[in-house]
């Protein structure tokens, strides 16, 4: 029931900088795990960056130092900042939530492609993010 949307993809340059984000329609965030995930086949999907409850945030090491996942509750709306973009950080990004009862924040980063789906129960659509080189 949750609805995600993501918008800010698009090209970019090496080097430079995107933000993205997710609106989320009627989603408590105070309860709710959230994340970004990309895929740029034929690499398998990976979680990116996540966001729990409390404002605890965690990273992939691949974008660790150079994404910063926020979220803003009054707006309803989760962000990626996505600074000294690389040409490997091309590719569809998702947002993505976990339900009632999902896997832990702490958790789902470092997971096969395999698992997240379990994971999250709620995911966008994807926008596209292109980093030319």
């Amino acid at each position: 029931r949750v609805q995600l949307e993501e918008f800010g993809g698009g090209s970019a340059q090496a080097g430079s900088s995107l933000r993205l984000s997710c609106e989320a329609s009627e989603y408590t965030y105070d309860t709710y795990c959230m994340g970004w995930y990309r895929h740029a086949p034929p690499q398998e999907r990976e979680g990116v960056a996540a966001i729990d409850s409390g404002g605890n945030t965690f990273y992939a090491d691949s974008v660790k130092g150079r994404f910063i996942i926020s979220q803003d509750n009054a707006k309803n709306t989760l962000y990626l900042q996505m600074n000294s973009l690389k040409s490997e950080d091309t590719g569809m990004y998702y947002c993505a939530a976990a339900g009632d009862g999902g896997r832990p924040c702490l958790f789902v980063l470092g997971r096969t492609s395999d698992a997240h789906y379990r994971d999250m129960a709620y995911w966008g659509s994807g926008t596209l993010v292109n980093v030319s080189s």
